[in-house]
Formats: C-alpha cells, sequence, structure tokens
C-alpha cells in the first residue's frame, strides 16, 4: 500500500540538510511502481539528493495522489496491473503539467515514443544508472520550478 502524503508518511523519505544555516529546498518525488523492491531502490537511491519521495503501489493511488498533494515531479513505472504507466501519464495529463519520468524495463522501439505522446517528458530503461536516474529528475525539477515562478510573477500585479 502507497502512503498518505509527503509530509507525515511512514513511507516517507525526508531530508533534513541545510545549506548556509537554511533549510533546503526540497523536491517531492512521486514515485508509482506497483514492485515494493523498485520503490525501496529508488528510495535508497534518492535519499542523498533533497528528494521527499512519496509512493504509490498503483496507476490509480498515483493518480489520486498527484491530484491531491501536487509533487514536483513523477516516476511512473510501465508495467502495472490493472492502469499502466501509459494510462497513468494520459490521466494525469488531465489534470496537471507535474513532470512525469517513465521509468521501464521495456525498451522496445516505439514505447518510449508512445509514452512520451501519451505525456511522459521522460524515459529511462532499467536498470538505469544513479546519477542520470537523479540528473533526469533534477533536470525535470527544475522545469518545474521555474514554471510555478514564471506563473506566480505572472499573477502579481
Amino acid at each position: 500500500m502507497g502512503n498518505a502524503g509527503f509530509m507525515h508518511s511512514p513511507t516517507m523519505t525526508t531530508n533534513n540538510r541545510t545549506m548556509n544555516g537554511q533549510k533546503a529546498m526540497f523536491t517531492r518525488v512521486l514515485i508509482v511502481d506497483d514492485d515494493n523492491d523498485t520503490i525501496d531502490m529508488l528510495k535508497i537511491i534518492l535519499a542523498p539528493s533533497d528528494f521527499d519521495v512519496a509512493t504509490a503501489n498503483s496507476g490509480q493511488e498515483g493518480i489520486d495522489l498527484a491530484r491531491k498533494f501536487n509533487p514536483d515531479v513523477m516516476v511512473v513505472d510501465l508495467l502495472m496491473p490493472g492502469m499502466d504507466g501509459l494510462m497513468v501519464c494520459k490521466e494525469v495529463r488531465k489534470f496537471s503539467s507535474v513532470p512525469i519520468l517513465v521509468l521501464s524495463a521495456v525498451g522496445k522501439p516505439g514505447i518510449a515514443e508512445q509514452a512520451l505522446n501519451e505525456g511522459a517528458d521522460d524515459y529511462l530503461i532499467k536498470p538505469m544508472n544513479r546519477n542520470v536516474l537523479v540528473a533526469s529528475l533534477n533536470k525535470l525539477a527544475r522545469r518545474a520550478h521555474a514554471e510555478k515562478a514564471a506563473i506566480n510573477s505572472n499573477g502579481k500585479s
């Protein structure tokens, strides 16, 4: 079962690092994967970085958490029972522009293209290099933060 959110969940990874006496800005990452071993591995990879991690074990749970908690970036597995990663991307795009990284063992030609056409922003094949994963998430988070900042500055009078 996934967690209940970013702030108070036992499956949440929270870093308390400080930079120059100030708390570091955390990136909220929602991982949607039905494989608990993959989720645990991703938490270990992301633990040294400034990521707060929430998890969902099904596509529908991931969509519900994305709607409720507005993550900065999502990591979505492609192959899940019931609602697969392509369907998750398509549904999330109906209400959010959150960057989505599809992480999958499927490397067949055309699958990455299909995921990108359904709303994914990036596609990595498992097993992936941990540094490439972190760099990809940082890239997507920078874009999301810049878009939010632009929206906020345009909304001010």
